[in-house]
């Protein structure tokens, strides 16, 4: 007997939506409908080529359906929809961008999907919460995740992937108290997470989603924050200069003022993430490991160093591409969130304030240059 196929819907087809439909469609068990917005012509007529470490190299890759639009798209009901678009609150928030699928005729006609939000940042479910919320049908069903994937665009439908993608799946409520996963909410995380299992991907469920997407965080406010203000990719905290000249590459430590950069930097970027765990206590996340272990940062650091030392590391940070390319940056949900709650809760954290300041000023000018086009 045949397994009966999910309809999924997946919004945002970027690097990490592109590797996540992939995903799906190799489970054999969905059929995968995705909006393609700025590269829905170019998706459409070739498909996507996709570099994978872990995947292989796939030309031509198009899924079950393509639409132009999420209006397009709403003629059917969904298992679950998929949100992997960059959160930018300055220019469209969730319940806007979704908005064929709050409101009439879809919401009178089917029932509300499973939201799954592949999205970095803090706080970036709270919108849709709320206005799922308010059409009155129950409690929400949003799923959020913590993503880690080493993936991006070189063109508008040439995808690159590393080899691992690693996904977190929780249930988001307004509490962050929770410990254990009703028998419901378990058996979600498990069909969605199910569906990534079979296509590959490496999934852990959680009880309480929040305190992973704070820890992982970590990361995006200390590394991806120095690299766009900098202009220079990771390595130039922790290579050391190529030791055999015929493997050159750049960017490295150069031995003129290396002991300053590990004397002044790395700590600079440890205090930005200590100033996070101070933050993160006062938000009741526990120092154990299913919590904020007080050595998270020291652990960021390390684990940073050791892929960034390596000749081959070539990663930019999605923050320092989106620079480069003039595209919005995803400043408020990785930052802006941080200094809120920060105030919220009357703890102080001017580095953090600093680096939001200043990254305030790289977006204002490229969404003045998005005005002018």
């Amino acid at each position: 007997m045949s397994t009966q196929l999910k309809d999924v819907l997946l919004v945002g087809f970027g690097a990490v939506g592109a590797i996540y439909s992939l995903i799906l469609k190799r489970s054999n068990l969905a059929r995968v409908t995705i909006v393609a917005r700025s590269n829905y012509d170019l998706v459409n007529r070739e498909g996507i080529h996709f570099v994978s470490g872990k995947y292989g190299d796939i030309r031509g890759w198009k899924p079950d359906r393509i639409c132009k639009s999420i209006s397009e798209a709403a003629d059917r009901p969904y298992s679950y929809v998929l949100v992997a678009t960059k959160a930018v609150p300055e220019l469209t928030r969730t319940p806007k961008l979704l908005e064929p699928l709050l409101s009439a005729p879809y919401a009178d006609q089917y029932e509300q999907p499973t939201y799954v939000l592949l999205q970095n940042g803090l706080n970036v479910e709270v919108d849709l919460y709320r206005a799922v919320k308010a059409l009155g049908k129950g409690t929400p069903k949003i799923v959020s995740a913590a993503v880690w994937i080493g993936t991006n665009l070189s063109s508008p439908n040439v995808v690159k992937h590393g080899d691992f993608d690693r996904i977190t799946l929780g249930i988001y409520r307004e509490d962050r108290t929770a410990v254990l996963n009703t028998p419901e909410e378990q058996n979600t995380l498990e069909s969605i997470g199910g569906l990534l299992t079979a296509g590959g991907s490496e999934v852990t469920i959680v009880p309480e989603i929040q305190r992973q997407k704070f820890a992982k965080n970590f990361w995006n406010v200390a590394f991806s924050s120095y690299a766009t203000l900098t202009g220079h990719t990771v390595p130039a905290l922790f290579r050391p200069p190529p030791k055999d000249p015929s493997v050159p590459y750049r960017p490295f430590v150069s031995p003129i003022t290396a002991e300053a950069i590990e004397t002044h930097t790395i700590p600079s970027i440890k205090a930005v993430m200590t100033e996070l765990l101070t933050l993160g206590r006062a938000l009741g996340y526990p120092d154990n490991e299913h919590g904020l272990p007080s050595a998270l940062p020291d652990l960021v650091i390390e684990s940073t160093r050791k892929i960034h030392v390596q000749p081959h590391s070539s990663h930019k940070p999605s923050m320092m591409l989106d620079a480069e390319r003039g595209q919005p940056l995803e400043v408020e949900v990785i930052l802006g969130e941080v200094v809120r709650m920060a105030r919220d809760y009357n703890v102080d954290v001017p580095r953090i304030e600093t680096l939001y300041a200043l990254l305030l000023v790289v977006q204002n000018q490229i969404l003045a240059q998005r005005e002018t086009r």
